[in-house]
């Protein structure tokens, strides 16, 4: 059972990730809260928007429709990556969906994926009261791309939830199963469309094995090398070691390398480079 995140907490949750956030008029009282109770929350949805343009789209998510009254999610996640808070609270956007698929959000006790939902809208239990909402903007035909910068976006946001929850002391796994797409809470929906929630998970996961400051774009620094030097020595004892001073590390860092050893042998001042009937010509 976990209390849902304070408006102040989420925001600072998803600043701390590093998540562009625009705060859209009065987010943190706009909500369905009249219509049913918010709480416990249990996971974090995932839609697309159906929709392009960003302005439009966050007034669509922010008002809803005549039939569908808004706001309907928590978060809208536009193609440039920027989360636009549009409500706070119940917010219309889980519907009614799987019970056993909620249990096994609960419990965290999936594999790769929740068994398939057989409840929809209709005959389903109600999800808005226990699913953090983010739509995301995308015409969910399969064509419309998924820029880098929107996906990673959504990764953090997901991230953020969890880390938040987590810091106050509740069940919310590392692993990212409390993250759900919404196909996989309704039986009447397709949602989201154009990357697998388990590869979402998996990369959320990742994510949460790092701190909040880290950024997977940004390359690994390349490893320093040395290149050891030895003295040229001659005449050296049959057997004997030859030690090779070096300086500092050969290699600091993470880094896939190998090394090499090159060693050069001569003859002695002693040895004769010649011998009686040889001749560079003999077989």
């Amino acid at each position: 059972m976990a209390a849902p995140l304070t408006a102040d907490e989420l925001l600072k949750a998803l600043g701390d990730e590093g998540v562009t956030v625009v705060q859209v008029g009065d987010w943190r009282t706009h909500n369905r809260n009249h219509k049913g109770p918010w709480g416990p929350v249990h996971g974090s949805l995932v839609h697309h928007t159906v929709t392009s343009g960003t302005a439009a789209t966050v007034e669509i998510v922010r008002d809803g429709y005549a039939d569908l009254p808004g706001p309907l999610c928590h978060g809208m996640i536009a193609k440039d990556g920027r989360v636009h808070l549009v409500g706070y609270g119940r917010t219309n956007h889980a519907g009614g969906g799987c019970p056993h698929v909620l249990d096994q959000v609960i419990a965290e006790s999936y594999g790769a994926r929740p068994t398939s939902p057989t409840c929809g809208n209709s005959d389903g239990v109600e999800g808005n009261r226990h699913f953090y909402g983010w739509e995301c903007e995308n015409l969910g035909d399969g064509r419309d791309p998924w820029p880098v910068v929107q996906y990673d976006a959504i990764v953090r946001a997901q991230a953020a939830v969890i880390r938040a929850h987590r810091a106050k002391g509740d069940e919310w796994g590392e692993d990212a199963k409390s993250v759900l797409g919404h196909l996989e809470w309704s039986a009447d929906k397709v949602d989201p469309i154009g990357f697998t929630m388990p590869g979402l998970r998996a990369d959320v996961a990742e994510r949460l094995k790092h701190p909040v400051s880290w950024d997977p774009t940004e390359e690994d620094d390349m490893p320093m090398r040395a290149n050891p030097t030895v003295k040229k020595t001659t005449g050296r004892p049959a057997g004997e070691w030859l030690p090779v001073p070096l300086a500092g590390p050969l290699v600091t860092g993470p880094a896939d390398y190998s090394g090499t050893v090159t060693l050069r042998l001569g003859p002695s001042d002693n040895c004769p480079t010649s011998w009686p009937g040889w001749s560079p010509s003999s077989s």
